[in-house]
């Protein structure tokens, strides 16, 4: 059956309800309260529920500024007892954190103890060792609040009365910032300069229609509790601003001391310690070799002193930093995520202007109660001494009343048109008061509060001049509270990590290639690799001389090149490690080729079909396992080993076919690609190449005023730039013919 109040209910008169539709509204209801009443700040007070309960109860234990610290358990205690029937340790967790000067931009809790520490903000002691007391810029959210200008609500048990909001004078909520997580949606708004705040109120109190743009000429950005620099962009903290949302980036400051760096300020809520562990971590690493000591001199006098020691004086300080803020937290982003609860007790992602704009209607609110709760209580004492003054003017009348009449109230309200309050109030006057004097202090009185009354209800009847109440009392608390910006807004260039071959130790190195493909790395350029040993069945192939932190360059059968830093490669006390390990050629090709050195050197690439082109080495680096695609081979062809050119202006090319012909011409004429099958060099015929009768056996880079040698078995033959000249033609013909008994030519080598 169906009650009046909608409920199904059965035959014993219990609630019955779909399991979905009980699920989802408790589950609305938990979110609605967390939402509400746990996770987002009032824009009024800027405060969450638990942080207003516990400055409202300290306020109530009598812990002003002025008065001596409790211990933290009897705040606790009463916030528990009395308005948050939640866990101690969350409550105390929260007034650890309005304590904290590291943590809050301007502390509401004065704590005396160990209160945690910027390294660890979780290290305070427990609530039954620490006391406190009020900040006196408590006193901007509690000074108002016994004179009627906000509502209260009953506590959690009904025996209680406790404030909805605090009666802030100053927009907390943007002084402080706050952080939170609610269902579903979450809060991060970051603190700011009380100063500069102030100012902005004023400037749109005077002037209502002041746009943001305008209020950011006084709010210059954040301001967190440390003296980092923010070094988000001006546009992009507008941009913060005209949304509501976004981020913003801190980054430690530091100073150069006899070489050394010294960091001397971390952003908001970065460890020191964790500086300190992330730095070591890529030294142990060998990922920092250009830092040889690291140093934490922090003390009471200097919180933030770490020092970092370069290993030389030719480090590159400015990038090293670079690199640090990049890599480590130096550098910090901060979300920023303006979610409030607004006037209309909703919450919403609010800009600055609008921000503002509720907090000076909450203002005008709180300022308006004010003066007419004052106004009240000025009006019922001038009441009150009006009834006394005639008491007073007719003394003998009254005490002969009091005396002799068995009704005294109703008698004096009768005779003298009293209220009946006072008709009491001169009932209770004390016998002392009856002084000649007593007279001249009751009209005092009433001309003071007769003034005052005035003054009231001009304020009240003229916006105008409730703009100026509010004005100047914002520049009260202003003067009286605030203090200059810690966080200085400066603009820096992006932070950039060093590559991985910056990082690594340059040092000569031999890479050294075996038949087999094994690849191997051994220190110096001094090296025999002929000696070295190797597997049985393999030997010594090919090597490459270039510095530990360059890449190496292997090139397979297919024409395929592959890139590998050199400090990777194992030591040449061992046998070295498969390269097919490491990279993923094509099934059935082997590496033929290592090259390395200078990035820029130029090189020819040729396939033994006689063709060729120019190309930088670091046009050869690849960036994945499967290399990239370097030179085209025509059917049949083989890659031959790219030579290293002089001048790419006055070298002359210089190719020898297996038939002992052999055609010379000005390197200009080869073009420069990154890849390809490229020009024709010397003339011979494709079908010869498919079958293996012609092919090129050497091609050389000649320089000018250099020599090449051909070797023919025991035998070989020196040709000079001018005996080059007697096989110089055009690119791509057959060439002539060399000397009888070099029909074979094995190898060539050039003196430059």
């Amino acid at each position: 059956m169906s009650s009046g109040m909608d409920l199904n209910l059965n035959l014993e008169g219990i609630e019955q309800m779909p399991l979905k539709t009980f699920t989802e509204k408790a589950y609305l209801d938990y979110s609605m309260y967390v939402i509400l009443d746990r996770a987002l700040p009032f824009i009024g007070d800027g405060l969450k529920p638990v942080q207003r309960r516990i400055i409202y109860a300290m306020s109530e234990l009598g812990l002003s500024a002025g008065s001596k610290h409790k211990k933290s358990a009897r705040t606790v205690g009463d916030v528990l007892g009395k308005f948050h029937p939640h866990g101690d340790s969350a409550c105390y967790e929260a007034m650890v954190l309005m304590a904290q000067s590291f943590s809050y931009r301007y502390p509401l809790v004065d704590g005396q103890g160990n209160w945690g520490s910027p390294d660890d903000p979780k290290s305070f002691a427990a609530m039954r060792y620490t006391e406190a007391r009020l900040t006196p810029y408590a006193q901007v959210l509690l000074s108002e609040l016994g004179k009627g200008t906000v509502d209260w609500n009953p506590n959690f048990d009904g025996t209680l009365k406790e404030p909805a909001m605090l009666p802030a004078r100053l927009p907390n909520l943007l002084l402080n910032g706050t952080t939170g997580i609610a269902v579903g949606m979450a809060t991060d708004v970051p603190p700011h300069n009380l100063r500069e705040v102030a100012s902005a109120c004023i400037r749109l109190l005077e002037s209502p229609k002041s746009t943001l743009e305008e209020l950011l000429e006084h709010i210059k950005g954040p301001d967190y509790p440390t003296d980092a620099e923010i070094i988000t962009p001006r546009e992009e903290l507008l941009k913060v601003y005209q949304t509501g949302g976004g981020s913003i980036r801190m980054r430690a400051r530091y100073e150069r001391e006899q070489g050394d760096v010294v960091i001397t300020s971390l952003p908001h809520q970065v460890s020191g310690a964790k500086i300190l562990e992330q730095i070591a971590q890529q030294m142990q690493a060998k990922k920092l070799p250009m830092v040889e000591d690291l140093r934490d001199e922090s003390d009471h006098e200097n919180p933030t002193r770490l020092v970092i020691v370069p290993r030389s004086n030719r480090v590159d300080v400015k990038r090293l930093m670079s690199h640090l803020f990049a890599t480590t937290d130096l550098e910090r982003t901060y979300r920023v995520n303006m979610n409030v609860i607004g006037l209309d007790g909703r919450p919403q992602v609010k800009i600055l202007l609008e921000m503002l704009k509720e907090w000076i209607t909450f203002r005008f609110d709180t300022v308006r109660r004010r003066l007419e709760h004052r106004l009240g209580k000025v009006r019922d004492r001038l009441h009150l001494l009006d009834g006394l003054l005639i008491a007073f003017l007719n003394l003998d009348e009254v005490i002969r009343i009091i005396r002799t009449e068995d009704e005294p109230k109703a008698i004096l309200m009768q005779r003298f048109d009293l209220t009946e309050l006072q008709a009491d109030y001169v009932l209770d006057t004390k016998l002392r008061q009856l002084a000649r004097l007593e007279e001249m202090k009751i009209r005092a009185e009433q001309d003071e509060l007769a003034s005052e009354q005035e003054w009231l209800e001009k304020t009240l009847g003229s916006k105008q001049r409730m703009t100026t109440l509010i004005r100047k009392e914002i520049e009260e608390d202003a003067a009286k509270y605030g203090d200059e910006r810690r966080s200085p807004i400066v603009a820096r260039e992006a932070a950039e990590a060093l590559a991985e071959t910056d990082l690594t130790p340059s040092e000569p190195v031999t890479v050294i290639l075996s038949e087999k493909g094994w690849a191997r790395a051994a220190k110096g350029h001094d090296i025999d690799p002929t000696s070295l040993s190797y597997k049985a069945g393999d030997g010594y192939l090919d090597c490459a001389y270039l510095r530990s932190n360059q890449a190496a360059v292997f090139i397979d059968s297919t024409g395929r090149s592959y890139s590998v830093q050199a400090h990777t490669l194992p030591s040449a006390r061992s046998q070295g490690e498969p390269l097919t390990g490491r990279l993923s050629p094509v099934s059935g090709a082997t590496f033929g080729v290592v090259l390395g050195g200078d990035p820029d050197q130029w090189y020819l690439v040729a396939s033994d079909a006689g063709y060729g082109f120019l190309v930088q080495l670091k046009e050869l680096y690849a960036k994945n396992k499967a290399g990239k695609a370097l030179l085209t081979l025509p059917k049949g062809a083989k890659v031959l080993h790219p030579v290293p050119v002089t001048d790419r202006e006055k070298d002359k090319v210089v190719a020898i076919t297996n038939e002992g012909r052999m055609l010379s011409f000005p390197i200009t004429e080869l073009p420069a690609l990154s890849r390809g099958k490229g020009n024709k060099i010397i003339g011979i015929p494709s079908k010869r190449v498919e079958l293996r009768e012609e092919f090129v056996i050497a091609v050389a880079s000649v320089p000018e005023g250099g020599r090449l040698t051909a070797h023919s078995g025991k035998r070989f033959i020196t040709l000079k730039e001018s005996d080059l000249e007697h096989y110089q033609g055009e690119r791509g013909r057959r060439g002539s013919k060399l000397p009888r008994g070099f029909q074979r030519v094995e190898r060539v080598e050039i003196e430059r």
